[in-house]
């Protein structure tokens, strides 16, 4: 046997096993997984997302950019390492209610019992408060989706 039969005997293995490995590992397990998840968690395994009305406005598990002064926003990217951190500190969100009173003239009493509502807790009671910017935004939607300032994020599309 030649050397170069021996190196073509040699590499014929080595590219049925890459190839054996691309099929199982690079398509059955990952439609496998994706189809049990589609199964058992659907709403979950489309990344959780929010409607209003018949719009969907965003993810709970991810920053939404929300921009216009009427929501409330998440926090920059100097904060947090990712900058799609969906939530925000408590503090930082009172700090917006005044400014968001001011765009849309909801009493900030209002406002401030809106993030009240959605604040959530690490480690069960111990940790920093936080809110979900996106719960909250939803909720301002929900609320008062019947003013001018949020009708058309409300309404359905025609």
């Amino acid at each position: 046997m030649s050397d170069t039969t021996r190196k073509r005997s040699a590499i014929r293995p080595i590219i049925v096993l890459a190839m054996i490995s691309f099929l199982v590992c690079g398509l059955a397990f990952p439609l496998v997984v994706t189809g049990i998840a589609q199964v058992a968690f659907p709403y979950q395994a489309n990344g959780s997302l929010v409607q209003v009305g018949c719009r969907t406005v965003g993810s709970y598990y991810i920053d939404n950019g929300f921009s216009l002064p009427i929501f409330f926003h998440a926090r920059n990217q100097s904060t947090t390492a990712s900058g799609v951190d969906p939530d925000i500190p408590l503090a930082d969100a009172l700090g917006q209610v005044p400014g968001i009173s001011n765009a849309t003239g909801i009493s900030t009493q209002a406002l401030t019992m809106i993030v009240d509502q959605h604040v959530e807790n690490t480690l069960w009671m111990f940790g920093d408060s936080y809110v979900n910017v996106l719960a909250v935004n939803v909720a301002l939607i929900n609320q008062y989706g019947n003013t001018s300032v949020y009708a058309p994020y409300y309404a359905c599309p025609r």
